[in-house]
C-alpha cells in the first residue's frame, strides 16, 4: 500500500490532506497550552485561597491554631498548597515535553512538506514542458506534411498542363522536393521527441512520483506518531503526579483522624480558666426581725474587714468573693439589700490600694498590659508568666551558646596567633556576659512573681531578696503591701487586708532567722575575671584579678556567693569569677 502507485494522480488532494494533518497537529498543540494555563491558573487560585486561610502571624488567630481542629485545618492548607505546586508540575511538564517539542516538530514538519511538494511540482513542470515540446513538434510534422502534399499536387497539376513551360514545372518540382525533405525531418525530429517524452513520462509516473509520494507518506505517518506519543505523554504526566497527590490528601485524612475533642475541650479550661471558687450560698436574711444579721464569708455582701481568713501561702484566701462581687471596705457598716450592692458594684469605680495597683491602673487606662500580668486572673497569669520564663530561659541559652562559640575561638586565636587578635574578642565576650546577665535577673523576676502565684514563696527569703533586689524599686513595707493585694481596675482579684500584714509579719520572722546564723564558712576560693559594680542589695563589688573565699556555690540561678573578710560578704554572677573548690569541702 503505497500512495506512489494507488495516489498517483492525486498530488492535489495529498496537498490539501497533508495541509489539514499539519493543522490538526497544531490544534493539539493549542489544546495542551490551554491546559497548561488552565493548570497554572488553578494552582495559583489553590496557593492565594491556601494563603487567604492562614493565620496571621502575631494575631489571635495563630493562638486558635492550638486545638486540634485548628491544626487539622492548617495541615489540610498546607496540603492544599503542596497540591498547587503538583498542578505547576503538571503545566511544566506539559510545556516543556509537549507543547515546546511538537512546536519544534511542526516547523520542521512544515519545512519537510514545502520541499517535498516542490519537488514534485518540479517534476510536474518537467513533464509538462516535454509534453509541449512534444506537442509543438507534433504541429510542425503535420503543417510540414501538408505543405509537402501540396507541393506534390501543384507539381503534378504543372505537369499535367501542357502550356506549362519546362522551366516552370521544373520548379515545382524542386518545391515538392523541398516540401517532401522538411516534412521528413519534421518527421524524425517528431519521432526523437516522442520517445524522450515517452520515456521522461515513464520515469515520473513510476519514478519520480512515488518516490516523491512515499516521502510524504512517510512524512504524514510520522506526524500521527507523533501525535499519538504526545498524548501518551499527555496522560503520563498527569499520572507521574498522582502518587504525590494521594501523598496529599493522605495527610489530610490523617490531620483529620487526629482531631481530639477532648483535647480541645482541655484547652479550652486551660484558656480561659480563671482560677477562683464558685461562691457560696447566700444566706437568709430576714427583715422581719430587729437583730442583727450576719452572712457568711462567702456572701455576695460580705464585708472586706470581717473576720480573719487563714493565711495561705498560695496567695488566696479562704474568703476569696466572686469574680464580679465589690468588696466593702468598713467591717462594721451595716449590710444593705443586694439590689443596693449591685447597684453599687455597677456605678461605682474600683479603688486602688498602693503604688503598684495605681501603676497597673494607669497602664491598662493607656492601653499597656502590667509587667507581671496581674491584670489576668490566677491561672492565666501563672500560664504568661511561665510562658515569659521559658521565653527568656531560651534566650539565656542562646547567649550562653554564643558565649561558649566566642570562648572556643579566642583558645583557637591563643594557640594560633596568626589567626587572630585574643583580645579582639574579650569586648564581644564582655556584652555577651552581661546579656546573659540581664537576662537572668530578668528570668529571676519573672520567677519570683510565677512562685509567688503558685503559692511557692509565701515570704521571700534571702536568696530571693538578694534576686529580687536588683529590679524592685520598692521599699519592703510597700512591697508587702502590696504583693497580696491584686485588685485589679475591674475588681475581679482582691484579698484581704488582714492577710497582707500576716505575711509582713511572717516574712520579718522568716528574715531573723537568716540574722541569726553563724557564718558559713569557705568551701574554695575564686578569681575576678571581670569588674563588677555590686550596686543591689546583697550583692558585692569585685575587681578584675581580685582573689577571694567562696562560701556557697551557684544553685543554679546564676550566682555565687562569696566573702572578702569576715564582715563583707555578698553574691556576685557566676559568669565573672573562676572558682577553685576545695576537694575536702566539697566531697562533705
Amino acid at each position: 500500500m503505497s500512495w506512489g502507485t494507488e495516489l498517483w494522480d492525486q498530488f492535489d488532494n495529498l496537498e490539501k490532506h497533508t495541509q489539514w494533518g499539519i493543522d490538526i497537529l497544531e490544534k493539539y498543540i493549542k489544546f495542551v497550552k490551554e491546559r497548561t494555563e488552565i493548570e497554572l491558573s488553578y494552582a495559583k487560585q489553590l496557593r492565594n485561597l491556601s494563603k487567604k486561610y492562614q493565620p496571621k502571624k502575631n494575631s489571635k488567630e495563630e493562638e486558635e491554631y492550638r486545638y486540634t481542629a485548628c491544626k487539622a485545618f492548617l495541615s489540610t492548607l498546607n496540603e492544599m498548597n503542596d497540591y498547587a505546586g503538583q498542578h505547576e508540575v503538571i503545566s511544566e511538564n506539559m510545556t516543556s515535553q509537549i507543547t515546546v517539542e511538537l512546536t519544534r516538530y511542526v516547523q520542521d514538519l512544515k519545512q519537510e512538506r514545502k520541499s517535498h511538494f516542490h519537488e514534485g511540482r518540479k517534476a510536474q513542470q518537467h513533464i509538462e514542458t516535454c509534453w509541449k515540446q512534444l506537442e509543438s513538434s507534433k504541429r510542425r510534422f503535420e503543417r510540414d506534411c501538408k505543405e509537402a502534399d501540396r507541393a506534390q499536387q501543384y507539381f503534378e497539376k504543372m505537369d499535367a498542363d501542357i502550356n506549362v513551360t519546362k522551366a516552370d514545372v521544373e520548379k515545382a518540382r524542386q518545391q515538392a522536393q523541398t516540401r517532401h525533405q522538411m516534412a521528413e525531418d519534421s518527421k524524425a525530429d517528431y519521432s526523437l521527441i516522442l520517445q524522450k517524452f515517452n520515456q521522461e513520462q515513464r520515469e515520473y509516473y513510476y519514478t519520480h512520483i512515488p518516490t516523491i509520494f512515499h516521502k510524504i507518506q512517510e512524512m504524514e505517518e510520522r506526524r500521527i506518531v507523533r501525535v499519538g506519543e504526545s498524548m501518551k505523554t499527555y496522560a503520563e504526566v498527569d499520572r507521574q503526579v498522582i502518587p504525590i497527590i494521594g501523598k496529599c490528601l493522605d495527610e489530610i485524612v490523617k490531620a483529620a483522624k487526629s482531631i481530639d475533642q477532648k483535647n480541645d475541650s482541655q484547652l479550652v479550661i486551660e484558656a480561659y480558666k480563671s482560677g477562683f471558687e464558685p461562691p457560696g450560698d447566700i444566706e437568709f436574711e430576714d427583715y422581719t426581725q430587729p437583730m442583727k444579721r450576719t452572712v457568711s464569708d462567702n456572701s455576695l455582701s460580705n464585708s472586706r474587714g470581717e473576720g480573719k481568713p487563714e493565711l495561705k501561702f498560695g496567695g488566696k484566701s479562704k474568703g476569696k468573693l466572686w469574680p464580679f462581687i465589690k468588696k466593702n471596705k468598713s467591717p462594721k457598716q451595716q449590710k444593705e439589700p443586694l439590689s443596693h450592692r449591685f447597684n453599687e458594684f455597677m456605678t461605682s469605680k474600683p479603688k486602688i490600694h498602693c503604688f503598684r495597683s495605681l501603676k497597673r491602673g494607669l497602664s491598662l487606662k493607656l492601653g499597656a498590659a502590667p509587667e507581671d500580668f496581674s491584670n489576668l486572673p490566677p491561672e492565666q497569669r501563672r500560664k504568661k508568666l511561665q510562658q515569659k520564663v521559658d521565653e527568656l530561659n531560651k534566650d539565656i541559652q542562646k547567649e550562653m551558646d554564643q558565649r561558649d562559640a566566642i570562648t572556643k575561638m579566642k583558645d583557637v586565636y591563643l594557640k594560633n596567633p596568626q589567626m587572630g587578635d585574643p583580645a579582639s574578642l574579650d569586648h564581644k565576650l564582655t556584652e555577651v556576659s552581661q546579656n546573659i546577665e540581664k537576662l537572668r535577673l530578668e528570668a529571676q523576676k519573672f520567677e519570683a512573681w510565677l512562685a509567688e502565684v503558685e503559692g511557692r514563696l509565701p515570704a521571700r527569703s534571702d536568696q530571693a531578696r538578694r534576686q529580687s533586689g536588683m529590679y524592685d524599686t520598692q521599699s519592703p513595707a510597700t512591697v508587702n503591701n502590696c504583693a497580696q493585694d491584686r485588685e485589679s481596675p475591674d475588681g475581679s482579684y482582691t484579698e484581704e487586708q488582714s492577710q497582707e500584714s500576716e505575711v509582713k509579719v511572717l516574712a520579718t520572722d522568716f528574715d531573723d532567722e537568716f540574722d541569726d546564723e553563724e557564718p558559713l564558712p569557705a568551701i574554695g576560693t575564686c578569681k575576678a575575671l571581670y569588674t563588677f559594680e555590686g550596686q543591689n542589695e546583697g550583692t558585692i563589688s569585685v575587681v578584675e584579678g581580685e582573689t577571694l573565699y567562696v562560701i556557697e556555690e551557684d544553685k543554679g540561678d546564676g550566682w555565687t556567693r562569696i566573702r572578702r573578710s569576715e564582715d563583707e560578704e555578698g553574691y556576685v554572677p557566676t559568669s565573672y569569677v573562676e572558682v577553685y573548690l576545695d576537694k575536702n569541702a566539697k566531697d562533705s
